[in-house]
């Protein structure tokens, strides 16, 4: 198979890596700490393979207004395909806090760490725990399959684990439907809910604005997906024999499709490098490596995803199923929700999030906002200028006016600004829906 052949590829490399870096050393280039054979050379390296190892957050501390406070990381729970973290500010009050955040990190061929700076961002205001995914390659197949069901159930076990009623849920990406199924199980058990419900750029209705990833779904057979894109773990990995959607796959369409943004994350990081600012050379090097951990996808849990959410819609019918349960939106009537959607976004269509405030009916009115942000694209609502300066603000408000309705017992009703307002039902936009 290929990824076996991929393997070799990327041990050699590795080889003629570390041969130029020591002939480098011998003629007295210039190699920069992490770096591989001469300047340059890991640039190159960059493009032909993925990282061994996905970095680590190593979020050591954050600073909250002139104050430079420790952070803590540790894995409060875990099962063989996710590991829960926790984010903990030491020595902070928490009375004095919002609610923590369930970062709940989507499983689209990236290692949460992708999602570093949202985190160290969120940890300004509160406590943060992140689903982090694990690289199937590194899962036993003693461990069993994972699909789309399995990821919803472990969501769920995390929110019924954490206490829903003390919690804001942030889910991004792929990650926002399995979120609003698990929240919507956890409330239709009569168990309590999540505090508030944010969903940023994620399919929760597909059918609307199809982007070329929809399309694409659309156009080939989950036959065609399973012969075509579907791979083996080759020896040498924990989950060797493992049938996989693999990570040198989701490398190749990042580089093919969005050759912009490796571009600028390069150009940044060598503008650095000549400049010898070693902190935010460091800084950029560190993103570039975030943005190039990639990680296998299960296959049953690649191709659930596919035919659930973009071939059959099973959310926004109103049909899906998870162990004999169906999802019922309307469950979630106490819990406020938040959508965000980037109007540049070329992953997510616009209205597939807000499509959100249709399928969760039973929210109070009172208790819903939408946010839809100008000059965004997908990767800019969690990083960057945009994510930190327009959608952060706005959600911190947003969570501050929920754990103070949730305290005082009345419902959401987030004041109004320039860029969020409460979404009425004669307010929805109009949609092109693609049936």
């Amino acid at each position: 198979m290929l990824y076996d052949w991929l393997e070799a590829q990327r041990a050699l490399a590795r080889s003629v890596g570390a041969w130029t870096e020591y002939a480098g050393r011998l003629f007295g280039l210039p190699v920069a700490p992490g770096d591989s054979g001469v300047p340059g050379s890991d640039w190159f390296g960059r493009f032909i393979q993925t990282a061994a190892q996905a970095p680590g957050f190593d979020i050591h501390s954050v600073t909250i207004g002139e104050r430079q406070v420790s952070v803590k990381e540790t894995i409060v729970a875990a099962t063989p395909f996710c590991a829960l973290r926790h984010f903990a500010r030491e020595g902070m009050v928490l009375r004095s806090s919002p609610y923590p955040v369930l970062v709940c990190a989507p499983l689209a061929g990236h290692h949460a760490v992708m999602m570093r700076e949202t985190v160290e961002t969120l940890l300004e205001d509160t406590d943060v725990y992140v689903t982090d995914w694990a690289n199937a390659r590194d899962v036993p197949i003693t461990a069993g399959r994972f699909g789309l069901d399995d990821y919803v159930q472990t969501i769920e076990r995390f929110l019924r684990m954490l206490g829903g009623a003390g919690l804001h849920v942030l889910a991004v990406c792929q990650a926002t439907a399995p979120a609003a199924a698990a929240a919507a199980l956890v409330a239709a058990c009569g168990e309590p809910a999540p505090l508030s419900l944010t969903l940023m750029g994620g399919p929760i209705d597909a059918r609307i604005n199809p982007t070329a990833v929809g399309r694409f779904a659309l156009a080939h057979s989950i036959g065609w997906f399973r012969a075509t894109l579907i791979d083996i773990v080759p020896p040498g990995y924990a989950g060797a024999g493992r049938r996989v959607y693999p990570g040198y796959i989701q490398h190749a369409a990042l580089m093919a499709v969005h050759p912009d943004r490796q571009l600028a994350l390069e150009s940044r990081y060598w503008a650095h490098r000549w400049r010898a600012d070693k902190t935010k050379a460091a800084e950029s090097r560190r993103a570039l490596d975030e943005y190039a951990a990639v990680l296998d996808m299960t296959e049953d849990y690649f191709l659930d995803t596919l035919r659930v959410l973009f071939r059959e819609h099973r959310l926004a019918h109103g049909i899906w199923q998870i162990a004999g349960r169906r999802i019922d939106g309307s469950a979630l009537a106490s819990t406020a929700l938040c959508t965000v959607e980037g109007d540049r976004d070329d992953i997510t269509g616009a209205g597939q999030t807000h499509a959100a405030h249709t399928v969760l009916a039973s929210v109070p009115q009172r208790s819903r906002m939408r946010l839809t942000i100008a000059d965004c694209d997908h990767y800019d609502l969690f990083t960057g200028a945009r994510w930190r300066e327009a959608i952060h603000p706005e959600l911190a408000r947003f969570w501050r006016s929920a754990s103070s309705a949730r305290r005082r017992g009345s419902r959401v009703r987030p004041p109004p600004t320039a860029r969020s307002r409460a979404l009425d039902s004669d307010q929805a936009a109009t949609m092109s829906v693609r049936r």
